[in-house]
């Protein structure tokens, strides 16, 4: 059984989230803030999930899933929160999130986007993905269309399985440059495009997925 973890200081929406997952086969635990979420991670348990509120007293949802992120790079994070802005959408993906929900939220969306997440986790740590004619392997870290093995060098093979292991999601040209690139790297951040448009070209042949651009954030894989 999937445990999620569900950080809202709203106690009545915290309690119907949590008794919603629950009758639908997740087990799922409620905090208030921030610093209980974080005593029930310290505390030993292991979650698969977490769904966050942004305006929270005490540590905000941003500086929550920073911190998170800091400590779990593939725990899959969803902001559900009454902020619609894209300022706001914009620090939340920044900060490591996966999805974001506007309140009052649709209790049968979220469940199929938490379904979707947790599916995406579970290929991402699958070390091989296989979508379509495209097979990647990153224990060998090769990479065929049809059978026909596409030579890419290490970092052209780690950026196209970082995005392919979250379709859907965005990564901007900073966190791609934190993964991939030394960190006393000379190299600016729209090195970054030069290697999208690299991987866009080796891969014209794939019409399983396309890398798109997210103007003002980054890049997302998706499939077709």
């Amino acid at each position: 059984m999937f445990k999620l973890l569900v950080v809202e200081d709203d106690r009545e929406l915290n309690k119907t989230v949590c008794t919603y997952l629950g009758q639908n086969g997740y087990d799922a635990l409620g905090c208030l803030g921030a610093d209980e979420a974080y005593d029930a991670m310290y505390g030993g348990e292991v979650f698969d999930l977490i769904i966050s509120d942004i305006m929270m007293p005490g540590t905000d949802g941003f500086e929550f899933a920073k911190t998170v992120r800091e400590l779990d790079e593939d725990i899959p994070i969803l902001f559900m929160t009454a902020r619609d802005d894209f300022a706001s959408k914009q620090r939340g993906f920044r900060a490591g999130i996966d999805d974001y929900m506007v309140k009052p939220v649709d209790l049968d969306e979220l469940l199929l986007r938490i379904e979707a997440l947790l599916r995406r986790s579970k290929i991402a740590h699958a070390r091989r993905i296989e979508i379509g004619s495209l097979i990647l392997d990153a224990d060998e870290h090769t990479a065929y269309v049809d059978g026909e093995e596409v030579p890419l060098t290490v970092r052209e093979f780690n950026i196209v399985y970082k995005l392919l292991s979250y379709p859907k999601k965005t990564f901007t040209r900073s966190q791609l440059m934190d993964e991939f690139w030394d960190g006393d790297t000379t190299s600016g951040l729209r090195t970054v495009d030069v290697y999208i448009t690299k991987l866009r070209s080796k891969f014209a042949g794939c019409e399983d997925f396309e890398i798109v651009t997210v103007h003002g954030l980054g890049y997302k894989a998706v499939l077709k």
